[in-house]
């Protein structure tokens, strides 16, 4: 959907995060997201599908909004004290992502109904979608640490990518309970997870 060929874009944006971010997939209503926009069925038929490729697009355009938010704060801050290794980043970008929250809550709601969506069919075909190109920066971030010394190197690369990869992308499938979900308990939460990854479980002797 460009937005050259749809001039109500923004409003469509709108009014799908307002409706998607207060219900489920399932639950949401596409009747009242066109009613919302104030276009014709015809028009919303014209440049989407259907619903799903509406929820798609916005899950989309949500995670460009957070990134280009998470880079444009990394440019603006002072960084001296921050960490290089891929641990205090990741610790980092997950603070300004939660920065992001704050600021635009229907995206941080809009989040919160996703991560419910886990036993949904729509939940793999998102992942699917949003997952291409996140992968792929993930994938140079971990070897660049590994280059770095940030994570063992005794171990095979593939295993270690692919180890750091899925406790990166499954961060929700641990905090899961609607109290994890809010903006404070997700800060402190994924400073203890990442404290957790760089450093384990085992005691040191």
């Amino acid at each position: 959907m460009e937005s050259k060929s749809f001039e109500r874009r923004d409003q469509l944006i709108e009014a799908a995060l307002d409706e998607f971010s207060e219900n489920s997939y399932d639950e949401a209503s596409l009747n009242n997201i066109i009613k919302n926009t104030g276009i014709s069925k015809g028009t919303f038929y014209y440049h989407l599908k259907n619903k799903e490729a509406l929820y798609l697009y916005l899950l989309k355009h949500s995670a460009a909004a957070k990134w280009e938010y998470i880079e444009k704060r990394s440019n603006e801050i002072d960084q001296s004290d921050i960490g290089t290794d891929i641990f205090s980043i990741f610790m980092f970008k997950a603070r300004l992502g939660a920065e992001f929250g704050k600021l635009y809550p229907k995206y941080h709601r809009l989040g919160i109904m996703f991560s419910k969506e886990k036993n949904n069919e729509i939940y793999n075909k998102a992942f699917e979608v949003l997952g291409t190109d996140s992968d792929s920066i993930l994938r140079k971030m971990i070897e660049k640490a590994i280059e770095n010394g940030d994570l063992r190197k005794d171990l095979p690369k593939e295993f270690v990518i692919n180890i750091v990869s899925y406790l990166f992308n499954h961060y929700t499938d641990v905090f899961q309970q609607d109290e994890d979900l809010t903006l404070e308990k997700m800060i402190y939460n994924i400073d203890n997870y990442v404290e957790f990854m760089k450093n384990g479980i085992g005691s040191k002797k």
